[in-house]
């Protein structure tokens, strides 16, 4: 979507400029007929979107438990339907019942502090080498076509051991992007295989959260952690690489 603008110079100048536009938009996701959450995000890759929604929040273990997708388009936005095992689905009601907000942050919704420090699995040590982390950043931009047209999307990549990247997924939120992407290789049949994730964000906790519930050995962020970020990726066995710029990086090496 292309939107007009005056753009205004330092020198006082200014000039019609048209430029394309993100497009944000809610996304419902009902589970098992029931209202689940609703997200502000880009509507394209929705059923991986749904993917690794589903596996992030612990809504289900694994794909498999993922019996239906079925997206409609509403007037609002957009509707997506999941539908899970009986198995699984008296705890997404118990959780329907004590949310009062959500977002796809990782957050919203947890009725006390001791969900925060929920046990995490322990992740495979990771194995690609500094060299490869330079390797992704230095072609990470040529994977983020929506970003190069609005400037306004993040990115989520699937990188090779080697650094090749084989998978990328953008939108406007950076958890989105990350829950694309993990729902796209649960879709495809993808594994790190020795691989890292890369994101154009900086590293908070739930992005943590989303590495380790993905299995993934090794997590790349452009942009600095936070303090739970560094404690929780250090309780899961996740090697942290933050601040990720074409001259240095920073490495955080969990105990093991």
């Amino acid at each position: 979507m292309d939107h007009d603008f005056r753009r205004a110079f330092p020198d006082g100048r200014t000039e019609p400029h048209r430029r394309a536009i993100a497009e944000e938009a809610p996304v419902a996701i009902e589970v098992n007929g029931l209202g689940y959450a609703v997200m502000m995000a880009t509507p394209a890759d929705l059923a991986d979107f749904a993917t690794g929604f589903a596996l992030s929040e612990r809504i289900v273990a694994d794909r498999s438990e993922l019996a239906a997708i079925d997206l409609h388009d509403a007037p609002q936005g957009t509707i997506v339907r999941l539908a899970v095992p009986p198995a699984r689905a008296a705890a997404v009601a118990d959780r329907v019942r004590r949310r009062t907000s959500d977002s796809s942050c990782g957050l919203c919704g947890m009725d006390n502090l001791d969900a925060v420090h929920r046990p995490l699995p322990r992740v495979p040590a990771a194995t690609a080498p500094t060299a490869a982390v330079f390797a992704a950043l230095a072609a990470m931009r040529a994977h983020q076509p929506l970003n190069a047209a609005t400037g306004a999307a993040h990115a989520a990549m699937l990188c090779a051991a080697d650094g090749t990247i084989r998978c990328a997924r953008e939108d406007v939120g950076r958890h989105n992007a990350f829950d694309k992407l993990i729902g796209a290789m649960a879709r495809g049949g993808m594994a790190w295989d020795g691989g890292f994730a890369l994101l154009s964000s900086r590293c908070s906790y739930e992005l943590v959260e989303k590495a380790a519930l993905a299995d993934c050995p090794m997590l790349v962020t452009v942009s600095a952690a936070t303090t739970l970020a560094l404690a929780r990726a250090a309780a899961a066995g996740l090697t942290l690489v933050s601040l990720a710029r074409d001259d240095a990086v920073l490495i955080a090496d969990p105990v093991r």
